[in-house]
């Protein structure tokens, strides 16, 4: 799979960057605060979830009983969606700014967001209260197959991060470039690697973790169906943000990259980004 040496150069400028940082220990003391909790809560956050959905949402960790254990978990499975929408709005980008020093509101917006929907993440992986009922556990042939899926849908979740930005999808954008005293400088419209296939592989990438799990429950049904319907929803926003952002240059690439479905013919070339 191909590998954008730009989206690489980027990344590496940012991280060493870090290594001789402008002067002002305040400064580089409240960025490195914010980067330790960000990656420490997102890397709690997708172990959760990789664990929990491997057992098919049968071995988390809440407690509360029935029948009120269906509000939690609807509360659980609800939340992500609408909060994280919500402060992608710009309402959203507002109360973004109560999360952060008021001078480094801005330069801070990607790590607090970031952080913000690890703890959403985190808490509907470990809060979830199990039905105790399981319809299908795979064994044997189909075992390895659906753990082969899982494993895939995964990295390819995190080549379409990789391809849209890891810096901004991580959320050490945000922090590494307050501790460099620079402001964010945000990656271009991504249209290479798995978003020369369809525009929206890291909504695909997520949806296809809920469906090739090796344990299916009730639970995990009613976790597949919400949030996949996410999926497929909420994209029709950020296309939106990107269509007033770049304009005819997105455009361009909307009308040659299919939404989600990669097509089967051979398709023209993908416009390169305007110079």
């Amino acid at each position: 799979m191909e590998f954008d040496p730009a989206l690489f150069r980027r990344l590496w400028q940012l991280c060493t960057g870090l290594l001789h940082p402008p002067s002002g220990w305040r400064r580089i003391a409240v960025a490195w605060s914010y980067g330790i909790v960000c990656h420490s809560v997102f890397a709690a956050a997708v172990l959760a979830m990789i664990w929990a959905m491997f057992f098919g949402m049968s071995a988390s960790f809440g407690t509360v009983p029935q029948p009120w254990s269906y509000l939690a978990n609807a509360a659980l499975v609800l939340q992500f969606p609408i909060v994280h929408s919500l402060l992608l709005s710009a309402r959203g980008q507002r109360v973004l700014g109560w999360f952060a020093p008021r001078r480094h509101v801005r330069t801070l917006g990607t790590t607090t967001f970031a952080i913000i929907a690890s703890m959403q993440l985190l808490a509907l992986f470990t809060l979830w209260t199990p039905s105790g009922v399981v319809w299908w556990r795979a064994e044997g042939a189909a075992f390895v197959t659906f753990c082969l899926a899982y494993g895939l849908s995964w990295l390819m979740l995190m080549k379409a991060s990789y391809d849209a930005g890891a810096e901004v999808q991580s959320g050490a954008l945000g922090w590494m470039s307050l501790a460099q005293n620079i402001a964010p400088r945000f990656p271009d419209m991504p249209h290479t690697g798995l978003f020369r296939i369809i525009r929206q592989p890291i909504y695909v990438a997520f949806a296809l973790t809920l469906w090739t799990v090796p344990v299916w429950t009730p639970d995990q049904l009613a976790l597949a169906l919400v949030l996949t319907a996410y999926c497929l929803i909420a994209p029709r926003f950020k296309e939106k943000r990107f269509e007033k952002r770049f304009g005819a240059q997105f455009n361009a690439y909307r009308a040659t990259v299919p939404y989600v479905v990669p097509r089967v013919l051979p398709r023209a070339t993908l416009i390169k980004k305007e110079r």
